[in-house]
């Protein structure tokens, strides 16, 4: 097989065997929120098949250089979210997720059966989001500037960097915010929450937008821009935003609402004035 098709055919077995035996221990613990954990860490180990599954170089090489950094990248972000969401999920067992326990009061007897094709389609999801790393791995060609990354690769880095670094402060700073009893009922606001409603979600959209730059200096690198034009269209129109934003109201109320009137929704930016003249 072509390089091409042998990566696919590995990550393909990879996730569905991965969501295989994450249904199975959801099923087991009646908790299909670790499906997020393993969704997360599950980009870690593509990434490295990637690495292993590409034509062999020689070690030091600049298309090395570039397969190992964006490898290196992918990890360190995967075990960062997979470890942050496997401790909110710990604090909620044996309770579901909102989200997945909706889903259940849905479904009913049809739920395991369901999941088992809502974990398979997360897996897929995977893949596709993985085109930027993949492209990058099948260009063996490499580049002799920016520290042998190119230029693309040196800026995609740094944007990833921006958006690894911006999302674990906003994690952070809302965990600290949740921690305190007197915090209750309110909207958070504090730090980066002050300038976004979910510079979480803005900080993990430019990671993506990271690893797609990174693969714009290799053939067909410009395919790679599916993964965060996908990430952004779930994070502004599915599960992200929209959900997030109907708990909120629920739980916060009118302390909610005077946070979106004032707050931007997505990109960090300045508090908006009221009609009133109060921010």
């Amino acid at each position: 097989m072509t390089p091409t098709l042998t990566l696919l055919a590995a990550a393909l077995v990879f996730v569905i065997s991965e969501m295989t035996v994450t249904w199975l221990i959801a099923r087991k613990l009646r908790n299909n929120g670790i499906v997020d954990i393993v969704w997360s860490l599950g980009f870690g180990p593509l990434a490295v098949i990637a690495l292993l599954v590409t034509p062999p170089l020689a070690v030091g090489s600049h298309a090395m250089i570039r397969w190992v950094s964006v490898t290196a990248l992918v990890l360190i972000w995967s075990l960062r979210l997979g470890t942050h969401l496997l401790v909110r999920v710990r604090s909620h067992h044996p309770h579901e997720d909102v989200r997945y326990a909706k889903l259940r009061a849905d479904w009913g007897a049809a739920t395991d059966r369901k999941m088992f094709g809502f974990f398979q389609l997360q897996g897929a999801l995977q893949i596709v989001l993985s085109l930027p790393i993949f492209l990058i791995h099948l260009d063996s060609t490499g580049a002799e500037d920016y520290f042998g990354l190119g230029l693309t690769g040196f800026v995609g880095s740094l944007l990833w960097l921006a958006g690894l670094l911006g999302e674990s402060l906003a994690d952070r700073q809302l965990a600290r915010f949740r921690a305190d009893p007197a915090n209750k009922g309110k909207a958070c606001q504090t730090g980066l929450w002050n300038y976004s409603r979910h510079p979480n979600y803005f900080f993990e959209w430019l990671v993506w937008v990271g690893y797609a730059v990174f693969a714009l200096g290799s053939p067909w690198g410009w395919l790679g821009l599916v993964a965060p034009a996908l990430m952004l269209h779930f994070l502004l129109n599915v599960t992200g935003i929209p959900m997030t934003e109907e708990l909120s109201l629920k739980s916060k109320g009118d302390a909610y609402r005077a946070y979106q009137r004032t707050t931007s929704a997505f990109v960090p930016w300045f508090k908006k004035t009221t009609t009133n003249g109060h921010q």
